[in-house]
């Protein structure tokens, strides 16, 4: 019979491998994404913890040096069109005594993942993440979905239906613009419920076939003028 032997234990030195974390924050627009974010931030820094937040250089709705809610609140920050380039512009020896790093409307950041996998394993960062899950389409929004499996948590608000008042967890675009990257407030998207975004979808399409109608008919005219 054969005997059976216990594998040896690999001792690692703890202190020499740095403990990092992700926190991701999801949710349609107005949501209070951002919000959640910044009470997070400053709750870090009361905390005695080195801060920074980054934002995306797209992003120019409110502010171009801060994250600012749709209520009004607002916090310094980076402003970058990627994140790769924040070490270097931050400083090493600053980024080395950085503790968290906060990134707002992280669907606009094609290096969000790589990024959150350098400095949470490697650099020992907690990183807290917020940004749309989903465009007006319900489909996945740039990069957010793919840090998934690299958090820590991940947090799933809801807004409000614009409409009924139920909780929302799509976003309806207003507009006949189908580009996918399309910034905007609430002159362009709102929060709806499941059912009134179907409604919604409804009434937008039959709206653009309406429009376009018009258009085939008007250019049908213009011809038959010219004639």
């Amino acid at each position: 019979m054969a005997s059976f032997k216990p594998s040896i234990p690999i001792t690692r030195d703890s202190s020499a491998l740095p403990s990092g974390e992700v926190h991701v924050i999801v949710g349609p627009m107005f949501a209070g994404k951002t919000t959640a974010l910044l009470r997070r931030i400053k709750s870090e820094g009361n905390n005695g913890r080195n801060i920074a937040m980054i934002k995306s250089s797209k992003d120019t709705r409110y502010a171009k040096d801060s994250v600012v809610t749709h209520d009004g609140m607002r916090f310094p920050c980076w402003v970058l069109p990627d994140l790769s380039s924040f070490r270097q512009k931050f400083g090493d020896e600053d980024y080395e005594k950085l503790d968290v790093i906060g990134i707002d409307e992280a669907q606009f950041f094609e290096d969000l993942y790589e990024f959150c996998c350098k400095a949470a394993d490697q650099d020992g960062k907690t990183v807290i993440v917020a940004g749309l899950d989903g465009d007006y389409l319900r489909k996945s929004f740039g990069s957010v979905l793919d840090i998934i499996p690299l958090a820590d948590s991940v947090t799933k608000l809801t807004a409000r239906c614009e409409l009924c008042g139920k909780r929302a967890f799509f976003t309806l675009r207003k507009t006949e613009d189908t580009q996918t990257e399309l910034i905007g407030g609430a002159d362009v998207y709102m929060p709806v419920c499941r059912q009134h975004y179907i409604n919604g979808q409804v009434v937008i399409v039959a709206a653009r076939n309406v429009l376009e109608s018009r258009k085939v008919k008007s250019e049908s005219y213009l011809e038959a003028t010219v004639v």
